[in-house]
Formats: structure tokens, C-alpha cells, sequence
């Protein structure tokens, strides 16, 4: 059943456009944004540290740790972009890539989607140019999670993307911060 009776686009920007529905039976429109695919992209080093970025963010007024992540541009598959992100946020390329899951990032506002993927077998690769205003960083997963325990790594998205990385994969987060077994066979 189709409840979305009418859509006009009522604002555009270069970065997403403003969509006004008519949901049956409301008077008043419903707005959603549209704009472009996101990837987020969960990288393991060959010494099992977690690879990051750190930027200043003018939404959040600060410097935040985050994923490497971008858009996926209209040209590319999920896949590629987040690649390319990976390559022009850290310099590193993965041997090994795997699709983590697909995610709505904000069902009640975004139209998007959020791909999530998992890298491993990073080469860094010497004298590649880097995105300006992105410092590259890693920490070994217990230093990782202690940032996520003291909330100085806090990207929601990434938070989603790190949850699928542990339950496809298991290993991502350190056995040693008091996880208890489930009976799924899985750590908590």
C-alpha cells in the first residue's frame, strides 16, 4: 500500500535536495533529503590495528575520529567508492574487501543508503596523495575500544558499520574488556 501519494523536489543544493511528500492522510508535507549513497569502510592493518581518520567536521564544530567514508559518487559502485576512499583518506589499498551490509542511515530523514565494508591486507601505497585536511591514524583494537568507551570516537554510522564487522566477522572486537559468551556462539 502506497501512502506516499505526491513528491516535488522544494530545494536544491550541490549536497542533497529537499523532498516534500504528501502522505495520505496528512494535511501537511513530510520532507526527506536526498542525496548520494554513503560507504564506510571498517580497515584492519596486517598488524591488527583499526585505521581512521581524523578531520574537522563543520556540522559538529570539531576534529572527530572517524571511519574512512564518503559518498558514493554517481559513476560507481559502492564498492569503488569506498576504494577510493580508502586510497585517498589513507594512502592504503586492501588486498581483500568484503560487503558488510547496506543500512538506512536515518529512515526518519535521509533517503540514502549506507554500505559497509570490511578491508584487510592493507599496502600503503608510497607518495600517494592525500584528501587535504585528513590525518590518517591507527590504534591497535584495545586502544580502539577505549575510545569508543570514553565516547571520542562517537560517528554513528560507523558504530553501525563496526556492529556488522563483529557479527559477520566476530573478530573485530578484543576478547579482554569483560565479553561474556552468548549462546549464539558469539562474544558480547
Amino acid at each position: 500500500m502506497d501512502r506516499i501519494k505526491d513528491r516535488s523536489v522544494v530545494f536544491v543544493t550541490p549536497w542533497f535536495k529537499v523532498i516534500a511528500k504528501k502522505v495520505e492522510p496528512e494535511k501537511q508535507p513530510y520532507y526527506s533529503l536526498q542525496m548520494l549513497d554513503y560507504v564506510s569502510v571498517v580497515a584492519v592493518t596486517k598488524d591488527d590495528e583499526i585505521v581512521l581518520v581524523r578531520q574537522f567536521r563543520p556540522v559538529v564544530e570539531r576534529y572527530t575520529l572517524e571511519l574512512p567514508s564518503g559518498h558514493v559518487e554517481e559513476d560507481e559502485t559502492p564498492e569503488q567508492a569506498a576504494r577510493r576512499e580508502l586510497l585517498e583518506e589513507t594512502g592504503f589499498l586492501a588486498e581483500r574487501w568484503e560487503l558488510l551490509g547496506e543500512l538506512a542511515p536515518d529512515s526518519g530523514r535521509l533517503e540514502n543508503r549506507l554500505w559497509c565494508f570490511y578491508a584487510s591486507g592493507l599496502q600503503l601505497v608510497p607518495g600517494q596523495p592525500r584528501e587535504p585536511g585528513v590525518e590518517m591514524v591507527s590504534y591497535s583494537k584495545p586502544e580502539f575500544f577505549e575510545l569508543i568507551a570514553q565516547a571520542k570516537f562517537d560517528h554513528a554510522h560507523d558504530l553501525a558499520a563496526l556492529f556488522l564487522a563483529w557479527s559477520k566477522r566476530g573478530k573485530i572486537f578484543p576478547n579482554n574488556r569483560g565479553m561474556k559468551k552468548v549462546p549464539s556462539g558469539g562474544t558480547l
